[in-house]
Order: C-alpha cells, then structure tokens, then sequence
C-alpha cells in the first residue's frame, strides 16, 4: 500500500508544472498524467481541483513568484487565459447580435510575464484567437473522445510537431437554428439546445472529478496536456542525453 511519504517522495522526482487559470484541472490533470508534479491557481474557488492550487488572480501570482524567484521551482507552465475577450462567439454572433459585455484580454499580459521567466510554457485558447500563434492544434477525434473541441496553442521557448487531423466521424449532436442533428459528439458547452447531461460531458471529456457542468464545459480535456506534457518531457530528455 502506497504511504503519505512515498507519495510525497514521488512528487518531489517528479519535474513540477505550473497549472494557471486552472478551472478544475483539466489540463493539470493531463499533466500529471504526463509525469509532471502539478500546481494550480485560479481566482475561483476550485474544490473539485485534484492537486494543490493557489486561489487568487493569475497574473498576480505569477508576477509574484518571478520577482520572488519560486517561479524557479517549474520546469514547465501552462496557461488557459479565460477567452471571452476574442473566441469566435465574442467576435462573432455576440457582437453582431450586441450581447455580452466588455472583456479584458488576459493573453498579451500572460504571454510578457512567461516571457520574463525564461520557462518553456504553452498557452491555450479556441478557436477564433487571432492574437495567439497557432503552433499546435488539437482535437478530441484524434484521442478518440467524445468531443470535437479544437483548442490552439501557443509554445514558447520549445517546440512540437503537429500530428495529423483526424477527420471528424459526424456532427455534433443538438440543435442548430432550430433543426436537431444527431452525432458521435457532444456539444461541451452551455445548457440549452439538446445539450448533454453531466454524465455524458463526463465521459465524452474523459473528466471524472467534478461534477460541475460550469467546469465541465470549460475544461481541456486532459489527453490534451497529456499528449503536450510526454512530448516536452521526452524532448526534455532528449536534449539532455545530447
């Protein structure tokens, strides 16, 4: 039977990744699946998120962890800015319709203060960002998932080769201006129109720790990281055995 020590042990071999705009762990989740050690923060209070995590603003603490020099303690982060200042529905159907409000762009300050510290780091956002460098994208067809969900992501200070896209096998399941389609996808956001039950977001996301459809719904699927993390690490190694 594994004891306390031996799992704090394992933690420490373990190269650590900092976890920002951690939601529920999703991409944490992928990264430890990964071999990672993982940390996160969020501004919200995340419960259901299966490791350790600091609750506060994003940007705050990363500032505070370089100008401290804790920042030191990762070898790699990731960061899933929240996106509603420039995805396809902000600047699309919202603002044709004049819905929503105003939103801060969380990208450009998360970027200048990765770039202060010197880390190989990834940042995520969907489709619709013409701010980010698309330098991989990912799809949930080609990890065999239950959701479409193409994420970009933008790589700094490493790079990764893009694998092939998968074509998708069919629709997405619910309702589009008023007509239902049926498919082997389900549509992992919002409530209405034919949406799925939180069992189904579930399993078709690949996230069995929380329940919560708000965090369901904004989550990476955690084959995602899983796939960005054993590729860094293997690079990783690589580059030392040279």
């Amino acid at each position: 039977m594994t004891q306390p020590t031996d799992i704090r042990r394992e933690r420490a071999l373990r190269p650590r990744a900092l976890d920002l705009y951690s939601c529920a762990g999703g991409a944490g989740t992928g990264l430890e699946r990964a071999g990672f050690a993982v940390d996160g923060c969020d501004i919200a209070d995340r419960p259901n998120y299966p490791f350790r995590y600091h609750r506060g603003d994003a940007l705050k603490y990363l500032a505070h962890l370089i100008a401290t020099g804790d920042i030191y303690r990762y070898t790699f982060v990731h960061a899933s800015p929240p996106c509603q200042h420039g995805c396809a529905l902000t600047v699309g159907t919202n603002q044709s319709q004049g819905w929503g409000g105003t939103h801060v762009d969380l990208v450009a300050p998360t970027r200048a203060l990765l770039e202060l510290t010197g880390l190989p780091y990834v940042i995520e956002q969907p489709n619709g960002r013409a701010d980010l460098r698309k330098d991989l994208t990912l799809c949930g067809e080609m990890f065999g998932l239950g959701v479409i969900r193409h994420r970009n992501f933008e790589l700094g200070r490493w790079t990764i080769e893009q694998p092939a896209h998968v074509p998708h096998r069919g629709r997405v399941r619910g309702y589009r201006h008023g007509q239902y389609f049926d498919g082997p996808y389900v549509a992992a956001y919002g409530n209405g129109g034919g949406k799925p039950s939180v069992p189904e977001l579930q399993e078709a996301m690949g996230i069995t720790w929380t329940d919560v459809r708000e965090e369901l719904t904004e989550a990476i699927p955690p084959a995602y990281t899983e796939f960005i993390g054993r590729a860094f690490l293997a690079q990783a190694a690589l580059e030392v055995a040279a």
